[in-house]
């Protein structure tokens, strides 16, 4: 499933009708074209979903300059899907990642279909759009009542089996697996330890054990900072890295992670976006899929120095671009 678009195509199909795309954005992009990439790929807004995400994929990564490309589909205005293409160019910034573990570390099979049965719960939750969230405790709890009937258990389960997860994180060979235990090693102990052992987690090669332990780690941001005084140590480099990433996930959780990571000052997050990451952020901001688009252009804005009311006044007017430009000009040498 990870190479074609048939869980799309499921969703969005309502009507015997074929989604067709919407809007393209692009990420990675430094001296190729928007306009280059969707001549060589053969796609364009309005026009047909490929059938193959794979093929997408290899046919973008033949283009000259090319190192790697990755399609992601998000699903649906109305009959149309947005469209992402990223592309990591030849010379370009490169997040490396470790090697993939070939123990045989293993979760316990009742807890795999707990998880999945979780993760069917939250499904059905979004499709009637109950998607709340809470998390103060220093983990998700779903405002659904199915969802959390399991997370409570997760958490009873991550405070007893944690050298099982941490187990799991570095010898256990199933990427899947890996997953679940960066998701559920979030629902233990908010301590130093365990936060160690998720930042260790974001260099696994498997992009959903990535993301697990980002959304793991952001409920660890928002737990500390209201402790007086925080005691746990998140430091923003390696989420500024992962900015670099081909896979959208990377940048999207990354992302979203930085902005409660900067919420009450974060100078350290900011210096290191400005140093790092500035326009792999201003690309980001410039998307025309607005939920994705937000929450680089706060972080420009806080860059930048801009007031977080007037960020949200020039977002709600649609005047982006004088705050991205005043964000780039940050990056500049003064004379």
């Amino acid at each position: 499933m990870r190479r074609v678009f048939a869980p799309l195509l499921l969703v969005c199909a309502a009507g015997a009708q074929m989604p067709r795309i919407g809007d393209i954005d692009f990420y990675g992009l430094r001296k190729l074209t928007p306009a280059a990439i969707q001549a060589w790929a053969g796609v364009q807004p309005s026009g047909p979903l490929p059938a193959s995400r794979g093929a997408l994929e290899d046919r973008i990564t033949e283009m000259p300059g090319v190192v790697e490309a990755r399609v992601e589909a998000v699903c649906c205005e109305g009959n149309h899907t947005a469209l992402f293409i990223g592309i990591e160019e030849k010379g370009a910034p490169h997040t490396d990642f470790r090697s993939a573990p070939s123990g045989e570390a293993a979760l316990p099979q009742d807890l795999i279909d707990r998880y999945s049965q979780f993760l069917t719960a939250v499904q059905r939750a979004a499709a009637r759009g109950n998607t709340g969230e809470d998390l103060t405790a220093g983990h998700s709890m779903m405002d659904d009542p199915a969802a959390r009937a399991f997370q409570t258990g997760f958490v009873i389960f991550a405070n007893n089996n944690l050298n099982l997860l941490r187990e799991v994180l570095h010898n256990g060979s199933d990427p899947d697996q890996r997953a679940i235990a960066a998701a559920l090693m979030g629902y233990g102990p908010k301590t130093q330890q365990v936060a160690d052992q998720l930042q260790f987690a974001l260099t696994d090669p498997e992009p959903a054990v990535r993301a697990n332990a980002i959304r793991s780690l952001a409920a660890f941001i928002v737990y500390d900072s209201k402790q007086s005084p925080p005691k746990i140590n998140i430091p923003p480099t390696w989420f500024v890295e992962l900015l670099h990433s081909v896979e959208l996930r990377d940048r999207n959780e990354s992302v979203r992670t930085l902005t409660l990571m900067t919420d009450r000052n974060g100078q350290a997050a900011l210096s290191l976006l400005r140093e790092r990451a500035l326009p792999d952020l201003a690309e980001m901001a410039r998307w025309h899929f607005l939920r994705y688009a937000l929450p680089p252009f706060i972080l420009l804005g806080r860059i930048a120095g801009v007031p977080e009311n007037e960020i949200q006044a020039q977002w709600a007017k649609g005047e982006r671009e004088p705050v991205i430009q005043k964000a780039l000009e940050t990056a500049k040498p003064r004379k």
